[in-house]
């Protein structure tokens, strides 16, 4: 059974694997965490282990791979290519490889803390993106889809349907009463903004949050729309075609850009991620790019060599099995594997089929064959004399055989 990654190889020291953990594991978050989630897990993390408070040796190490998580899955789009292709589909774009310059560009996770820091301190900081008014992108849905084994080798296309927030057609968004219009909110006047003056260890200082009566918006509904409450979105059930490119693993998500949920008045739309599951094959077993297949063989053919039709994803194919082939022995079909998923969906060749035999040694055997057992090993040298009688001797035979 393939498992969704939790590790993803990205370079290489000395002929060894260096692997990157698991950006979600590193938060401790889960795959389904929203941006909140993810914020706020990186807000505790960074607080504990940033180098000015933690003396640790490795509190350096574990900021910077907290920070890097953090800037990928906080960026949807960052966010939809790591659940789709692991750390190499970030790989040089996810930063955080260390401090750059004397601020804190390396570190842009840090610097909104800080500045959070401040605004909650009393600072009004003219960064603070939270505290701007303006309309709000939609939220991504996600679907579960479930395809075959087949699908996931050579791809696949599926219809599905699905709820989305979709304009409201009656009040074309403005969430208002036909006839009536969003007005300017009275108790920010329009700004958005709700300002409270605070006394701080630096003298007066100004707190500045969005305001509560309007969310933010600057504008409120006096008499709401009766078909969507006054929020201007309704859910509506869509269909949409969805390709899922060759050579997918279970646990990948496929983002689809502006196929989610409609955003505020002039804002865009949020993403569809379509979060892939593959069955497991009854033969097949998954290996990376490569597909495992355990081939039975009885000691003759195992012995005096055979040639096999096997199955291969893509037809049966003839194997020649040489003489005196040992359990356990691999045989490599090349690219009759999965294909090898680039960050951009296309593929860059395939894998192989790897044809591992397994020598069935009989447990019941006819006279006639017993005597021919026994006659190749004393033929043979072998000694078959055993205090357990003919059980042991054939038992003695069977793993000489077998090459144990």
């Amino acid at each position: 059974m393939v498992r969704p990654y939790n590790l993803s190889i990205i370079g290489c020291n000395q002929g060894k694997h260096i692997m990157a953990r698991d950006y979600y594991e590193v938060l401790g978050v889960g795959r389904s965490a929203t941006k909140d989630d993810i914020k706020r897990a990186f807000r505790n993390l960074a607080k504990q282990y940033h180098p000015d408070a933690n003396k640790a040796s490795d509190a350096e190490a574990k900021f910077k791979e907290i920070n890097e998580a953090y800037e990928v899955l906080y960026d949807d789009e960052k966010r939809a290519r790591y659940d789709r292709f692991g750390h190499a589909g970030v790989t040089g774009n996810a930063g955080a490889s260390g401090f750059s310059g004397a601020g804190f560009s390396g570190f842009g996770g840090f610097e909104e803390i800080f500045e959070e820091f401040l605004n909650n301190a009393g600072f009004r900081t003219s960064n603070n993106s939270r505290n701007r008014k303006g309309p709000k992108q939609g939220s991504d849905r996600r679907v579960n889809i479930t395809i075959s084994f087949e699908e996931a080798v050579f791809g696949a296309e599926r219809d599905i349907e699905f709820d989305r927030f979709e304009v409201c057609e009656t009040c074309a968004g403005t969430g208002a009463e036909a006839g009536h219009n969003p007005v300017t909110c009275p108790q920010c006047n329009g700004t958005g903004e709700y300002r409270q003056v605070q006394q701080g260890f630096l003298g007066s200082m100004v707190r500045v949050t969005a305001c509560p009566r309007c969310g933010g918006k600057g504008t409120i509904v006096e008499k709401p729309c009766r078909i969507c409450d006054g929020s201007g979105r309704v859910k509506k059930r869509t269909t949409l075609n969805v390709k899922i490119p060759a050579g997918v693993h279970s646990g990948i998500q496929i983002q689809h850009a502006g196929q989610g949920d409609v955003g505020d008045l002039g804002a865009p739309r949020g993403n569809l991620l379509v979060a892939v599951d593959v069955k497991d094959h009854e033969i097949f077993v998954r290996h990376d790019n490569d597909i495992l297949l355990d081939l039975n063989l009885n000691v003759v053919q195992a012995t005096l060599g055979s040639r096999i039709r096997i199955p291969t994803v893509d037809g049966e194919v003839d194997l020649d099995v040489p003489a005196g082939t040992p359990h356990g022995k691999i045989f490599r079909l090349r690219g009759r594997g999965f294909p090898r998923l680039r960050t951009d969906g296309s593929n860059s060749g395939r894998g192989d089929q790897l044809v591992r035999v397994q020598i069935e040694i009989p447990t019941k055997l006819t006279p006639e064959q017993r005597q021919l057992f026994e006659k190749l090993a004393s033929t043979m040298g072998t000694n078959i004399t055993s205090p357990q009688g003919n059980k042991g001797m054939f038992s003695r035979v069977m793993n000489w055989l077998s090459g144990e």
